[in-house]
């Protein structure tokens, strides 16, 4: 008898993973991460190369470019908060 709530604990779906806390899914894995993180200020210049610094989603110091002197992120309580037109992707992917 298989019921319409039953689901594969093996292969449960992408969602339900997302949901459990880092340390209850089947494979252990954090939810932050590195991320390239692109300054503003030296897309305005025009500055090539364009400088790329790295950095942690929850870092908890104030970060600035080495080049234009921006600050790229701000601590907050968890994450940290980008910068308005900084672009960034994430690192590994």
């Amino acid at each position: 008898m298989v019921l319409p709530n039953d689901i594969d604990l093996l292969n449960p779906p992408a969602e339900i993973k997302k949901r459990k806390h880092k340390l209850k899914r089947l494979v252990q894995s954090p939810n932050s991460f590195f991320m390239d993180v692109e300054c503003q200020g030296c897309l305005n210049m025009k500055v090539l190369p364009t400088f790329i610094t790295t950095v942690f989603r929850h870092s908890q110091a104030v970060l600035v470019c080495g080049n234009s002197r921006t600050v790229l992120c701000q601590p907050t309580g968890g994450r940290a908060k980008l910068t308005e037109g900084s672009f960034f992707r994430r690192k590994g992917d």
